[in-house]
């Protein structure tokens, strides 16, 4: 990984589209400071189209949409977006799965979850109730209790992955990389796999591996570097602080490049 500082400068120039992770990419300890919001309008101003794409549930998904300052947000680990419409005012929902897939889903997946529980009685469901295609445990980040949590999730024939709030278990074959590639068509006109380097990538941890591998213009905010053991794919610049502030500098360096 190469520090952002060094990212090129005629790189720079050419982004059109910031995709980003937001627990502890945009947040940090659980909180969105004024900074890396005001980076969002900064980038919006500038003509460059922010979407979070995160594990978060449909519930935060929905706020983000309606009062952020950006163009859409993939949630749930890429089973559903959500965008503004009209003037603003009307909320377009997007899901990987119809309406009968995702009930059939939820319910294979809470029954699941509660075999999970029984197996690990120190799990708590550090979440809200408005999840709509993933569910979501949380597990003490020390040891490999999120680990062999995600191993129970893929052995019951779950998708699985980590995140630094939630181990995140779904059914339907998406994940963030797949939902990033359908909505840019469907909202931008915009083919992803044909336009790479007018794309940046921000994020933070396991989860964002796909988007790590798939674009060249990947960065990761400085806590990536806890778990570059794990990561298969790592990104290709690294910022010097974690979270909202690694993202300032990331919007700072493209900014700077206009």
């Amino acid at each position: 990984m190469r520090p952002i500082r060094d990212f090129p400068a005629a790189a720079r120039r050419t982004i059109r589209l910031v995709l980003t992770d937001v627990d502890d990419t945009l947040t940090f300890a659980g909180r969105l400071a004024a900074a890396p919001y005001a980076a969002l309008e900064r980038l919006e101003r500038a003509g460059i189209v922010v979407i979070p794409v995160t594990a978060a549930p449909a519930g935060w998904c929905d706020l983000m949409a309606r009062m952020w300052p950006v163009r859409a947000v993939i949630g749930e680990n890429g089973g559903l977006c959500f965008s503004r419409g009209g003037e603003g005012r009307e909320l377009r929902r997007a899901f990987w799965q119809s309406e009968e897939e995702r009930a059939r889903s939820m319910a294979r997946l809470a029954e699941i979850a509660a075999q999970i529980r029984a197996a690990f009685p120190a799990i708590t469901a550090a979440d809200q109730p408005f999840r709509q295609t993933t569910w979501a445990l949380h597990a003490s980040r020390e040891g490999d209790a999120a680990s062999r949590i995600a191993a129970a999730w893929r052995d019951a024939g779950a998708a699985a992955t980590i995140n630094t709030l939630w181990v995140l278990g779904w059914l339907g074959g998406f994940d963030k990389l797949a939902m990033a590639l359908r909505m840019a068509g469907e909202l931008l006109a915009l083919d992803l796999a044909a336009a790479r380097d007018a794309v940046l990538y921000v994020g933070d941890s396991l989860n964002d591996e796909p988007m790590f591998r798939f674009f060249p213009n990947s960065v990761g905010v400085s806590t990536v570097t806890d778990y570059l053991d794990r990561l298969a794919a790592v990104p290709q610049w690294v910022t010097r602080g974690p979270g909202g502030a690694g993202f300032v500098e990331v919007a700072d360096m493209l900014l700077a490049g206009r």
